[in-house]
């Protein structure tokens, strides 16, 4: 059979089938970004990461920093950035970063925020300026990044549950770990996570309320907190539990 030029014309896929950024929206699709959602941070991953915080140039990642200002908020495990543009719309003062350790995941928030950010200034807003993601290891290297008690506010959005026994020490909460979140949180900062399963819910509950520098906010205290409507499907992994009609986990602790 001989095809046509015209019907050839008519089987072409879309545009928007071939690029990696959507005509319609202007923003990355999704769909060039999958990967599994499961990652062992145990393993040695690759990862260029600063000695000490003063080494980290922040200007790379935050064009429009003014002297002496910080990160204040971080989205540990940020997975697409949904939560993390949402931080960046409620705080346009703050600095907010996400920590990813997915290869194409954080490859994705990063061009996210860049078209963000490109599709801001052409409409003169300028905004998105204040929100960057990091491709790095939270549990193996916070500390590297962040000076002592210089973030006010952490989350732990859907962690990943590791549900086997063996594999509950990849948890992202657990004593070692609450200790450093501790060190470069700043007294009365606050962590806040969300969940959908249970157990895990009751892992975060129990680990946290036995380490001596935190404590839980009264159930009155986290429904008074204007974050909290957002925790609940501001992320695309909130988003898929809302749809499909599950459960969510709330906990938030003060930094004693």
């Amino acid at each position: 059979m001989v095809t046509t030029g015209e019907q050839a014309q008519d089987r072409d896929p879309e545009p928007d089938a071939l690029s990696p950024t959507s005509a319609v929206t202007g923003l990355p699709q999704k769909r060039f970004y999958r990967q599994r959602a499961h990652s062992n941070p145990i393993a040695d991953h690759s990862f260029d990461y600063p000695a000490r915080p003063e080494d980290v140039d922040w200007r790379k990642l935050y064009p429009s920093i003014q002297p002496g200002q910080q990160v204040r908020f971080a989205d540990i495990g940020c997975g697409y950035g949904g939560f993390l543009v949402t931080l960046g719309e409620m705080f346009p003062e703050k600095l907010s970063i996400g920590m990813e350790i997915r290869v194409k995941v954080s490859d994705y928030v990063v061009d996210r925020i860049a078209a963000l950010r490109r599709k801001s200034e052409a409409t003169g807003a300028g905004a998105y300026q204040n929100i960057a993601c990091l491709r790095t290891n939270a549990m193996k290297y916070l500390p590297n990044y962040f000076a002592k008690g210089q973030l006010e506010k952490m989350f732990f959005l859907y962690p990943d549950p590791h549900f086997k026994r063996a594999k509950h020490k990849w948890r992202i909460i657990n004593q070692a770990l609450l200790s450093e979140y501790a060190y470069v949180l700043r007294k009365g900062g606050l962590v806040y996570t969300m969940t959908d399963v249970e157990d895990l819910h009751k892992w975060i509950v129990a680990h946290m309320e036995e380490h001596p520098l935190y404590e839980r906010l009264t159930e009155a205290e986290a429904e008074a907190d204007h974050i909290t409507p957002k925790l609940y499907q501001s992320s695309e992994e909130g988003a898929k539990v809302v749809r499909n009609k599950g459960d969510h986990f709330l906990a938030i602790f003060r930094r004693l």
